[in-house]
């Protein structure tokens, strides 16, 4: 019969209670961006295997305290697309459950609204209001992705599954009222499938996806800056780094300015698999027209 030492078996023990150790324990998020490592000028995913996954993950953006991050995700042990909030906690970012599927949350500059499409919540002490419907010129549209720049003007999409090229349209807040919607110039709005704009807090540039002659193939993601007479310069394509032959979409920027996040299809045409990706912004700065 063979023996063991008994320094034979303690060591035995001591590995398999480690192997369930870190089978069983999730990784502690600690730190800003849920803990992740800051990406430089190439593009990564965004807190793999947390955030972004085989599955659908859409949308995400962050409070400006940076405290909070909001998400659409779907598959896995999220049966049913769901909206998502990871919180940092004193013990680290915890995920929670908010609701089912809502529209594409946007945090409005000053952190007191948060957009979802047609539809928005207030802050107040204690949390978000209910969900509250945008009154005319807004109520009747089909908006997918609505933002807010400092002073309130809204940028947004609308959804029409007839017109494939249906422009990005912005309203400004005059006397304490929105504007009639008035579509942006033929700069922005040329090609296909405009779509989930994202607006500068000083309107200094505008983030959208398109179809596009120049594109490299789904859709891209570009930039226009505004110029000094208050125009809109010329599109610029955000390159190879961001864009590839699948899809790119839904870009936008930290409150703090320092990272670019987009999605990206990871999967096939049903879209199953999308991630959110993170770059270092100063790519905008790089295709800035120089003086």
């Amino acid at each position: 019969m063979k023996r063991f030492s008994s320094s034979t078996i303690l060591l035995s023990v001591v590995a398999l209670s480690c192997a369930c150790q870190l089978q069983d324990e999730k990784p502690i998020l600690e730190g800003p961006y849920l803990g992740q490592r800051p990406p430089g000028l190439t593009p990564a995913r965004f807190a793999p295997g947390i955030v972004s996954t085989e599955h659908w993950e859409y949308g995400g953006t962050f409070t400006p305290d940076l405290r909070e991050f909001y998400l659409l995700r779907n598959g896995g042990k999220y049966e049913k697309a769901s909206f998502a909030v990871f919180q940092n906690e004193e013990d680290g970012w915890r995920e929670s459950v908010i609701s089912p599927r809502v529209g594409q949350p946007f945090i409005s500059p000053d952190g007191k609204t948060m957009h979802l499409g047609r539809r928005y919540k207030e802050r107040a002490e204690i949390g978000w209001s209910e969900v509250k419907e945008l009154e005319a010129p807004f109520k009747d549209l089909q908006i997918m992705r609505l933002t807010a720049s400092a002073n309130g003007t809204y940028y947004f999409d609308t959804f029409n599954k007839d017109q494939l090229d249906f422009p990005i349209r912005y309203s400004r807040l005059v006397d304490g009222k929105y504007e009639t919607p008035k579509p942006l110039s033929e700069a922005i709005n040329t090609g296909t499938y405009l779509n989930h704009p994202f607006i500068a807090p000083d309107e200094s540039y505008l983030l959208w996806d398109a179809k596009r002659e120049d594109g490299y193939g789904d859709s891209d993601i570009y930039i226009s800056f505004q110029q000094k007479d208050g125009s809109w310069g010329a599109a610029v394509n955000l390159g190879n780094e961001i864009n590839t032959d699948t899809w790119e979409a839904s870009a936008s920027v930290t409150p703090n300015g320092k990272y670019l996040f987009f999605s990206r299809n990871m999967g096939s045409d049903d879209y199953e698999d999308v991630d959110i990706f993170w770059v270092d912004a100063k790519i905008i700065e790089n295709l800035k027209p120089k003086p």
